[in-house]
């Protein structure tokens, strides 16, 4: 995000697809912009149509996608693109430590809350955690072809 350098993406697994909902979670954004991530850690992930970044505001409507365990260490920064098995599922609004040090909550801003169910997930898809694409941007194989040549 803004003048950070580039990254890779974090990768990892769906490991329990959740299907349930709340219009009243309470949930709480901390005020971090990032989470170094861990490979090994089980995080999870809920859908929010909260677009509010400010530090400490209050995510209510929520749809829990499911869990996953990261595959490889690195950072999700907020804007970061989910993907599941390749298909943009929303973008990192920021994140919720009500279960932390278990795990944290990333929250997803995506147009609707739909539960893991709804977007058809299941264990074993590959999730991905990666700065969203922007037209002109460089691919890594690009970047490499550049430095060899």
């Amino acid at each position: 995000m803004g003048e950070d350098g580039p990254k890779r993406a974090v990768t990892g697994t769906v490991v329990k697809v959740l299907i349930h909902r709340r219009e009243e979670r309470g949930m709480e954004l901390l005020p971090f912009a990032s989470r170094c991530v861990r490979a090994g850690e089980v995080h999870e992930l809920v859908a929010t149509d909260h677009a509010e970044t400010a530090d400490g505001s209050r995510i209510d409507r929520v749809a829990f996608l499911g869990f996953a365990e990261i595959g490889c260490a690195g950072v999700v920064d907020r804007g970061d693109e989910l993907r599941v098995d390749g298909r943009v599922v929303g973008t990192v609004l920021g994140f919720d430590g009500c279960h932390f040090p278990n795990h944290y909550n990333i929250l997803v801003h995506t147009r609707a809350p739909l539960t893991g169910g709804e977007l058809d997930l299941h264990p074993e898809d590959r999730v991905e955690f990666a700065p969203a694409s922007r037209p002109g941007a460089r691919t890594a194989a690009a970047a490499g072809a550049a430095r060899e040549g």
